[in-house]
């Protein structure tokens, strides 16, 4: 990035900018904005995570964000606290996780967050949201919070926007830049004041509009994804029922020039995807059917491929099975909300005796396929990392010696 990135309608950008959340999506944020000049204060209760930060340390796999916190512009511009305090921009990047019972937004780090910078706003402030959030939230929760600690006008006094995340765990640096954002504000001040901040170091387009329609957009983008996976997994739960190949009927079916079907999974991971959808539901369930419908598609997968193994298993005394893959999907080191993970307790929550490896996830790696595979039963490879595809293609006639029976299981 080079100077002219500093510059913004003929100024240099002087302002103090405090991201609360300093996760896959609060971390990045923080990391271009100092590297594009700004002031920038990233707090965290995590005091792990504040220390990693202030000591340069990256928990992230990236490279290219771990170039960028080595950075010296990035040092001089970026250190992390555990508490608020006063600035001219407030980003807040906490989850917001699913109510497991109601099936409904959680959000209680949202409110804490308001909470803890509510007492050092000012008029002129910048309040800009990247958690996903249900629609209405901005004007039904966040702005009455506000005004009512305050006696600030939103978006009079203090500017408010909805500028929703769209990273890709392991390509978070490139999407980060490249991407377009929507900037979704509570006036077209507040929008321009957030479209200014992010055009410091996004590349992509800046797409203004109003803050619910940004809200919605959002959970739209991931629901699109879901009900897709949803029906990729019906039909092959459909084909399989039928007694027919599935692999040959989506081969057959794709071949039409409208057709496109997703490979069938063993379910839907990540912060995003098994979550977003519910909150359309939450605030239109009367509309949000087929919302529904292909949640529980997807919800219901590990379930349905743990009870395929264990029907594999039967009559065998004691069976040994190895898992690989922990991830959520290939090629990242991310476990939120993974499938992989599910079908593994639950197989393990039967008795069976399962041994997990991911060579990607901390805690989880190996020395290679064919030293965990030795005396195995069935080798269920959950999640297809690239280094794993590649280890097994090089040593699948090695890996089916040390197994008590060749029985591999790609998904």
């Amino acid at each position: 990035m080079d100077e002219s990135a500093l510059w913004n309608g003929g100024r240099l950008h002087g302002q103090k900018v405090t991201v609360i959340g300093t996760g896959y999506v609060g971390l990045p944020a923080a990391l271009m904005l100092a590297k594009a000049g700004y002031e920038v204060v990233g707090v965290d209760l995590n005091e792990n995570i504040v220390r990693a930060i202030n000591d340069r340390v990256l928990l992230i796999g990236e490279d290219e964000l771990k170039a960028l916190m080595a950075d010296p512009v990035v040092h001089r511009n970026l250190r992390a606290t555990g508490k608020v305090d006063k600035a001219d921009i407030f980003i807040i990047a906490v989850p917001t996780p699913l109510h497991p019972r109601k099936k409904v937004a959680d959000m209680a780090f949202v409110e804490s967050a308001l909470e803890s910078l509510i007492p050092h706003l000012v008029l002129g402030n910048l309040i800009i949201i990247e958690s996903t959030i249900p629609p209405l939230t901005c004007r039904e929760m966040v702005r009455p919070m506000i005004e009512k600690a305050t006696g600030l006008s939103v978006p009079q006094d203090v500017m408010l926007a909805h500028c929703p995340e769209r990273i890709l765990p392991g390509r978070i640096f490139h999407e980060i830049i490249h991407n377009d954002r929507i900037i979704g504000g509570m006036d077209t001040r507040s929008a321009e004041a957030a479209r200014d901040l992010y055009s410091s170091f996004v590349t992509g387009d800046l797409l203004l509009t109003d803050d619910v329609t940004a809200e919605l957009a959002k959970l739209m983008e991931n629901t699109y994804r879901d009900v897709n996976i949803a029906l990729s997994n019906e039909m092959q739960q459909v084909a399989e029922a039928l007694g027919v190949d599935s692999n040959q009927v989506f081969e057959l079916a794709n071949r039409h020039p409208r057709v496109n079907y997703l490979k069938p999974g063993i379910g839907v991971g990540g912060h995003c995807i098994p979550i977003d959808p519910w909150f359309i539901k939450e605030v239109d369930p009367r509309n949000a059917t087929l919302i529904e419908a292909a949640r529980k598609i997807n919800e219901d997968r590990p379930a349905r491929i743990a009870s395929k193994v264990r029907r594999a298993l039967a009559g065998i005394s004691n069976p040994k099975v190895v898992a690989v893959g922990a991830a959520y999907k290939p090629d990242t080191e991310d476990v939120r909300e993974s499938p992989a993970m599910e079908i593994v307790r639950l197989l393990r929550e039967e008795g069976h005796r399962i041994d997990h490896f991911d060579p990607l996830v901390e805690g989880m790696e190996y020395d290679g396929i064919v030293e965990v595979a030795s005396g195995a039963d069935l080798l269920l490879i959950l999640v297809s990392h690239g280094c794993v595809v590649r280890d097994l293609a090089e040593s699948r006639q090695a890996v089916e010696r040390v197994m008590k029976e060749p029985r591999i299981w790609i998904f």
